[in-house]
């Protein structure tokens, strides 16, 4: 459950960033100003607005420790305030004066980065509140940036599409150029590093961009390596934000399509979709000790979440709008093991290629004869994971119009089509199943008469309306 708990409307322009410390949110406008509410009431502090800039501010973030905020602008300067008071405690000139459009400090708070237009990157020491070391990128402005949970490495975005792996003396140890067609536009850590037993492997890292899409990456432990993990594809247009829950168990991302989406990190399933925004989302940010979340956006709100995380594995509205687990990708199965303490049959259904569809059909045979896995408990234990999936993927249609639900993934329709055979499916699930089943109709098993399939606009306008009524209906009861 989500549930909106408060509108703040004291922005006289589009907000471009919020964040939290262990006591306030910031939020940051092209106003000039940041302003500071308190987070027992969320009424705003007495020494803010603090204005500070001459011009808009993009960024603000909080130090891990909570005394300082950092805030960049179009000035060409990041300002560091005492969050405490409201004092401006030191101007940080970019050093070639371009507008800064992103900056954030290290989990230790001994570093703080910042990127400008012009494509530079600024490292500050925070505590001498001195220049330490600067670069730039080659091409694009740099408009995002993320520390690892170490703190021995960054990365940044640019509005070419790239990605750049920093460490803290400013070496570029490796750049991705077509992280994003069209531009990066945010790049977050999850705070959980990536472990095998004891041993650290690495970091989970999203990033979003112009192209619609959120990427979740693996950067190596060393630093040296930063491998695609999946992508996820639910906004209609550019993704502008993203932020990690505490856990890293939720990803929350914020789009020009005016929606915000709320993810499970694991399985890159989305859980709610909330569309309160009237104009792009702009910024998202989770506190770090409460189920919050604040959203910004350029309708000059910024919007105050409550998310229930313990309960949204069963929350009713978010099973009907995930994806099918027939559609997981092979990489999306072996993150499911991993969450199902399985991480020793990774390697072994990566080699064999199972992806959802092949783990729903898999049997104890398959498992003893097919995956050779020798040891019977691990069988059990993985056939039981698995009838429990299918379980929840049963409970997930209760409730439902059944012609609301896609005959061949049985999941609620988003974008359903008229096959030759006059019934209605999920336009990728019957492409696949024509492109894979000898094009023969999943219902009647009869050969289909042509592979033309049509939009079916009045059942996507029942099932939204739908949708819409539950959402409002769920809201209703919780308020109650």
């Amino acid at each position: 459950m989500v549930t909106l708990v408060q509108t703040l409307t004291d922005h006289v322009d589009d907000v471009n960033c919020c964040a939290f410390s262990s006591t306030c949110l910031a939020s940051c406008s092209l106003d000039k100003s940041i302003r500071l509410y308190s987070l027992n009431d969320f009424s705003e502090l007495s020494f803010s607005p603090l204005k500070g800039h001459s011009y808009g501010v993009h960024s603000c973030c909080f130090s891990s420790c909570g005394n300082f905020l950092a805030s960049s602008s179009t000035d060409g300067t990041t300002v560091l305030w005492n969050p405490q008071c409201g004092e401006k405690l030191a101007i940080l000139k970019q050093p070639s004066e371009s507008p800064v459009r992103v900056c954030k400090f290290s989990p230790d708070t001994n570093y703080l980065v910042s990127g400008a237009a012009d494509g530079t990157v600024a490292l500050w020491d925070v505590r001498r509140k001195k220049l330490r070391r600067t670069s730039i990128v080659e091409d694009g402005s740099i408009i995002a940036c993320g520390f690892s949970p170490c703190g021995n490495y960054f990365i940044t975005g640019s509005t070419s599409g790239e990605l750049t792996v920093w460490d803290c003396q400013m070496k570029c140890l490796l750049n991705v150029k077509t992280a994003h067609d069209l531009g990066v536009t945010c790049c977050e850590f999850s705070t959980q590093p990536i472990k095998d037993g004891s041993r650290l492997q690495g970091f989970l890292m999203a990033s979003c961009g112009q192209d619609n899409r959120i990427v979740f990456w693996i950067l190596s432990n060393a630093g040296c390596e930063l491998r695609m993990k999946y992508t996820l594809n639910r906004h209609t247009a550019p993704v502008l934000s993203c932020c990690f829950s505490s856990d890293g168990r939720i990803l929350v991302s914020g789009s020009v399509d005016k929606s915000i989406i709320i993810w499970d990190s694991i399985s890159g399933v989305p859980l709610h979709t909330l569309v309160q925004h009237k104009r792009y989302v702009t910024a998202c940010a989770f506190a770090r000790d409460l189920p919050l979340i604040a959203t910004g956006s350029m309708d000059k709100t910024v919007n105050i979440w409550r998310i229930g995380l313990k309960n949204t594995s069963d929350d009713h509205l978010a099973t009907k709008l995930r994806h099918s687990v027939q559609h997981w990708s092979e990489d999306e199965v072996c993150s499911w093991l991993s969450a199902e303490d399985l991480q020793e049959l990774v390697v072994i259904f990566k080699s064999n290629n199972i992806d959802g569809q092949e783990l729903l059909n898999l049997t104890e045979k398959n498992l003893m004869s097919d995956l050779k896995i020798e040891s019977l408990g691990l069988r059990n234990k993985t056939m039981r994971k698995i009838e429990e999936l299918k379980s929840k993927i049963e409970s997930t249609c209760v409730g439902i119009p059944d012609e609301f639900l896609c005959p061949i993934a049985r999941d609620i329709m988003t974008d359903p089509v008229i096959a030759s055979d006059g019934y209605s499916y999920e336009r990728e699930a019957i492409e696949n199943w024509i492109n894979t089943k000898k094009r023969t109709s999943p219902m009647t098993n009869m050969p289909l008469e042509s592979t033309l399939i049509t939009p079916n606009r009045t059942l996507k306008m029942a099932i939204d309306r739908w949708i819409d009524a539950q959402q409002v209906l769920q809201m209703t009861t919780h308020q109650k």
